[in-house]
């Protein structure tokens, strides 16, 4: 019989379902290596978002108390926290899926997250700047701040956007006052303003700015209500005084706080520094609070784009229904083992090596004999 055919050992079947079987093997042991990393918050988070749940359902009992329904449609979580389209105090236009977002007990985990990333540890000291804008917003950073041991000093402003704290019979300041009588926040605003347009409701009727200031005054709170928005950012700056702040909170487009000198919109949620600022400063308009902290290079937490910021921390954006407490990326991670992954790369690749190398000596060893044979 004659000589079978040369193939050199790359081309036999045997070793190609070797190499095959090598490379399922090595793609299943790097697969399930996987392993699930806990967040170094974990507790903390669960604490803080089950204390906002607690919250929550205790605002949603008082006001359905005093006779206020639910609008299903609006508020499709039943949270009874969603505020009308349109009321006396109502400032601007607002973004419903933003408020939804922020109504997810697990916000408050996701504010326990931006303040570890801040840095912030307990006993630091913080500037927060709030609007009636986004109470779940609000509730989850004050919670979080508790939950840390963080002690916030607190400057509000009533007028909140459609969707909002709104109701001038349930302002943020009334829901602030609860929530600080009942333990589940540690501090309470030391000043408020009307908010709006210059910070002084320029937008509102002359009876919506009259309801926000009788709040202001039943809550016994210093009214900031100066000459004009520049005025009003001066008086902001005195009540917070230097208090060797470690972070600056902004929840809320307001604007005392963010001032008109730069482009707010292109402002990133989540931890912002002087160098994010300084880069699409304007250098025109009025400089807000958060531009005057910055230029003592205070780091600011930015709660505003409520998606981009969902996306960044891995939650659900505007959830129905609202996800379980301590599920999804902002309390674990899976990771591949990299020393796993690396070994089995290394046998991948080795055996790929080592099969062609040995398949190029069979080649050379039949050209240099000459074999003709063999057939290449």
């Amino acid at each position: 019989m004659p000589d079978r055919p040369f193939k050199p050992i790359i081309q036999e079947t045997r070793t190609l379902v070797l190499l095959a079987f090598i490379s399922i093997a090595a793609y299943s042991i790097a697969y399930f290596s996987r392993k699930e990393f806990v967040s170094t918050t974990y507790e903390i988070k669960i604490k803080a978002a089950k204390k906002m749940q607690e919250s929550m359902n205790m605002l949603k009992n008082l006001r359905m108390e005093k006779g206020v329904f639910i609008d299903q449609e609006n508020d499709p979580n039943e949270t009874g926290l969603v505020g009308s389209q349109f009321s006396l105090i109502t400032t601007d236009e607002g973004d419903l899926d933003a408020k939804l977002t922020t109504l997810d007990p697990n916000f408050a985990a996701a504010m326990v997250e931006l303040l570890n990333r801040a840095d912030l540890v307990r006993e630091d000291s913080i500037a927060v700047m709030l609007t009636g804008s986004m109470p779940g917003a609000n509730m989850a950073m004050l919670i979080a701040c508790k939950a840390i041991g963080i002690y916030p000093i607190i400057i509000s402003s009533i007028g909140a956007s459609q969707w909002g704290a709104n109701d001038p019979e349930m302002t943020w300041l009334d829901m602030e006052s609860i929530l600080f009588n009942n333990g589940y926040i540690s501090s309470r605003s030391i000043a408020a303003s009307i908010g709006g347009r210059n910070d002084q409701g320029r937008l509102l009727s002359p009876r919506g700015r009259e309801l926000i200031r009788n709040n202001i005054d039943k809550s016994r709170l210093h009214l900031i209500s100066g000459k004009g928005l520049e005025d009003n950012i001066d008086q902001r700056m005195q009540y917070f005084g230097n208090n060797n702040y470690k972070a600056v909170v902004n929840i809320g487009g307001g604007v005392a706080s963010l001032g008109t000198s730069f482009n707010l919109r292109l402002l990133q949620p989540g931890i912002v520094y002087r160098k994010d600022i300084e880069k699409i400063s304007r250098g025109d308009g009025i400089d807000g609070a958060v531009v005057r902290f910055s230029k003592q290079n205070i780091p600011l937490i930015h709660i505003l784009n409520i998606q981009k910021l969902t996306d960044e921390l891995g939650m659900e954006y505007a959830p129905i229904p609202l996800p379980e407490i301590g599920e999804g990326r902002l309390y674990a991670i899976e990771k591949y083992d990299l020393n796993m992954t690396i070994l089995s790369l290394l046998i991948v690749s080795l055996s790929v090596v080592i099969t062609g190398w040995k398949s190029k000596q069979q080649i050379k060893e039949i050209m240099t004999n000459h074999d003709p044979e063999s057939i290449i």
